[in-house]
Order: C-alpha cells, then sequence, then structure tokens
C-alpha cells in the first residue's frame, strides 16, 4: 500500500512529516514527492498526504483511495471530484485545539487587561496608570463549539467567565459551555458576548456569516476574534464598524486575503489585533498530523471508519 507526501506541506514540513511517520511505522511504503516529480509518484498512489491537492495531481492518482489532509479545514479541496472517485479525505481536526485555544485567550487577555493600551503608552514614552479588567466579569461567546471552540471553553473556565456558543450538534455540548445553541441561535449569542470567537468551518452557511447586521447585533465594546476562515467575516462590514466605533476591537488570525495587504486599514488601527494565520502553529504540530494519520492508517488497513472523515 503505497503512500506518497505531496510536496504541498505547508513551511516545508514535508520531511519532518516523513521523519515523524516513518519513527512510528517504518514498514510502511512511503515517499516523499518534490514539485517535479509528483505526477510521477502519486500514479501508483493509493494514500496522499497532503496540504491541498491541485486538479493535475488529483488527476494522475488513478488508484488514489484516501486523501489525509494536514489541515482541519478542507474548503481548498474539491469535494465532488473525491465523491465522484469514492475518494476519502480526512482531517487532522483536533490538533490545533491547544494552541489555537492558548492564542485566543492571548487575545482575550490583551483586551481586557489593556495590552494594547500599554503598547501604546509604551512607544509614547508614557506612564500612566490605568484599570484592568478581569474576564470573570465577561461573557465569551463562541461561533462552533468543536474540538477548538471546547478548548477556548475550558480555558475560560479557569478565569471564570461565562461561556455561551452555536453547535450544529447543542445537545452535544461540553460542560464547560454555560448555554448552547443550535445555528438558528447565533442571535441570541451576539446579543450576549462580549467576546466573540469564530471558530467554526467555512461553507456555504458560513461564509459571510458575520455580516453587517451580525455585526450591529454587538455590543459597542464588544470583541470580535476570528481563528476560523476570512470569509466567514464581511471585512468591509466589520472596517466599517470599527471606523465607526460600533465595536470594541478585533483580533484576527484570518483574512479573506491572504497575505492582509499592505493597503487593507485593519493594520493601523490601535483597537485591531492582527497576526498573520499562526493560531494554530506549535513545535508539536508534526508529531501530532503523524499520530493522526497513523491511526487512520491502521483503521484504513483494517476496513474501519476513518477519524475525522469528511468524504
Amino acid at each position: 500500500m503505497t503512500v506518497v507526501v505531496t510536496p504541498y506541506v505547508f513551511q516545508r514540513g514535508g520531511p519532518l512529516l516523513v521523519d515523524e511517520i516513518r519513527d512510528r511505522r517504518p514498514e510502511i511504503d512511503l515517499e516523499h514527492a518534490d514539485e517535479d516529480d509528483v505526477l510521477e509518484a502519486v500514479v501508483d498512489a493509493e494514500i496522499v498526504v497532503t496540504g491541498r491537492l491541485p486538479e493535475d495531481v488529483l488527476d494522475a492518482a488513478e488508484n488514489l483511495r484516501w486523501v489525509q489532509a494536514i489541515s482541519a479545514g478542507t474548503d481548498a479541496y474539491d469535494h465532488d471530484a473525491l465523491t465522484d472517485r469514492d475518494v476519502a479525505l480526512t482531517t487532522v481536526s483536533g490538533i490545533h485545539a491547544r494552541p489555537i485555544g492558548q492564542q485566543v485567550m492571548g487575545y482575550l487577555l490583551h483586551f481586557e487587561r489593556r495590552f494594547d493600551r500599554a503598547i501604546a503608552q509604551q512607544r509614547d514614552r508614557t506612564w500612566k496608570r490605568y484599570t484592568g479588567g478581569e474576564l470573570g466579569d465577561r461573557t465569551v461567546g463562541i461561533v462552533g463549539v468543536g474540538a477548538i471552540g471546547s478548548q477556548i471553553a475550558d480555558y475560560c473556565t479557569a478565569f471564570d467567565a461565562r461561556v455561551v456558543g452555536t453547535k450544529r450538534d447543542p445537545t452535544d455540548a461540553p460542560a464547560a459551555v454555560d448555554a448552547v445553541y443550535g445555528p438558528d441561535g447565533l442571535e441570541t449569542v451576539l446579543a450576549e458576548s462580549d467576546y466573540l470567537v469564530l471558530a467554526c468551518p467555512l461553507t456555504e452557511e458560513t461564509r459571510g456569516l458575520i455580516d453587517a447586521d451580525a455585526l450591529a447585533t454587538l455590543s459597542d465594546d464588544a470583541v470580535l476574534v476570528n481563528v476560523a476562515r476570512g470569509e466567514v467575516v464581511d471585512q468591509s462590514a466589520l472596517v466599517d464598524a470599527l471606523e465607526a466605533d460600533d465595536l470594541g476591537g478585533a483580533a484576527l488570525d484570518v483574512f479573506e486575503e491572504e497575505p492582509l495587504p499592505e493597503a487593507s486599514p485593519l493594520w493601523d488601527r490601535d483597537d485591531v489585533l492582527v497576526t498573520p494565520h499562526m493560531a494554530g502553529s506549535t513545535p508539536h504540530y508534526w508529531e501530532r498530523c503523524a499520530d493522526v494519520f497513523v491511526r487512520n492508517y491502521d483503521r484504513f488497513r483494517g476496513g474501519e471508519d476513518l477519524e475525522n472523515r469528511v468524504i
């Protein structure tokens, strides 16, 4: 059973991922392809491990049966083409929960303890004491209480914050969430949130979900946190809300266009914290990817249901 790791692994992590898989299962017939030979390499591959799957690579992989994505989202994959060919698609959903959860807590503390003001005062060499807030006085709303959202909720309990959220199946919510609603309860979550955290996948239902109307439902001092996908938010409406002082601020790790264009007004705002789509980064990324792959490899060989299967 031939496994090919494509060159389409972000941050040139292919060799690291290959090493981690080989450390766990040296007997796997594993090949790491480069840009020049990937089309030839995938011809006989039954399994492909990749960060994306260009059309020409999919076409060349005539014997393909399973694609292991090294991301949680799969909006970059052609679901229809994979479905038509009866090719399974799985993700590494769950391995991002700890780093993204910690990143979100950093965002919340940045605004609650007013580090934005500290940075501005330091820049101006100004010594002026001010009062920080406490997360225990706040309600954190989470749109998408999945693996990442659940981890964020767990971390919030350490600060005594109230947590509300939306989940596709609200009957399966973790105990750390004080109130959970189905997707139709979004307006309630918006109205109650001091911090609104977006942790949902990008789908046709969530694209543009946080539009001008949704932003207007938030309180004027609420802070928007996006660690989902940039397209979940209407970015121009967000800029308008910030410029009108209809929002307390935003912490953004993802954007409609990446890299964020130099001309974007989001760069220059003191009430916006911009990070370069790195919330899921961790020194343990490749070992955790390898763990998910090896578990799924055993399931695949045994004819069992695959973990994190999307298709």
